[in-house]
């Protein structure tokens, strides 16, 4: 008979998101797995197989809450697309209160610690990426059809635009840029579309 497992699986999951979301892949151990989910090593390998295997459960997971939120915080059709961006972009670079590490976005920690040595991880951080291309270009289009925007906006420019302005701002937080600062470069983003009609 076999025995039942003595932790949820999920919440095992979501706690090693943030342990590797916190150190990093190659800085997490088995062993500080294991102290963290308080889980023996045999216990997680039978369970997750290795601790590849879990990074990529964790990676999913952020990306599937992330997105989701992200996408909530966009699908506003009650206020200018220039607010949404603006609070959208600020959302992104919360910054921790003084004395405690930033941690940045998990998805662009991982392609710029794995980059494109993995294709597993690549093929997972490329589409988190594009969802956001997609959200951006979503929203662009829409203030082009609320003229918001000019009929001849390029949307896909400027997505592109905001996309890489998104990166840097997720890196500059991760290395604990003033929050001040990097507001001033949000407005400067959103001042791109052009003056409110």
């Amino acid at each position: 008979m076999a025995r039942p497992r003595q932790f949820d699986e999920q919440d095992a999951v979501v706690r090693a998101t943030e342990l590797f979301w916190r150190r990093g892949y190659h800085a997490t151990s088995v062993r500080d797995l294991g102290e963290e989910l308080k889980l023996t090593p045999s216990s997680l390998y039978r369970t997750f197989t290795d601790k590849h295997t879990l990074f990529l459960r964790a990676l999913d997971h952020y990306r599937a809450t992330d997105s989701a939120q992200a996408e909530r915080l966009m699908d506003d059709d009650d206020r200018p697309v220039r607010e949404v961006l603006r609070d959208w972009l600020r959302w992104l670079v919360t910054c921790p209160p003084d004395g405690q590490p930033a941690r940045g976005c998990f998805v662009v920690n991982t392609a710029t610690e794995l980059g494109t040595t993995d294709d597993q991880v690549s093929d997972r951080t490329e589409a988190a990426f594009e969802v956001t291309r997609q959200v951006l270009r979503a929203l662009l289009r829409r203030g082009r059809a609320r003229d918001e925007l000019p009929p001849d906006f390029d949307v896909d420019a400027t997505a592109e635009l905001l996309f890489t302005t998104v990166l840097g701002l997720r890196v500059r937080e991760r290395a604990g840029h003033d929050a001040a600062n990097l507001t001033t470069a949000i407005d400067a983003a959103v001042g791109t579309l052009g003056p409110p009609p």
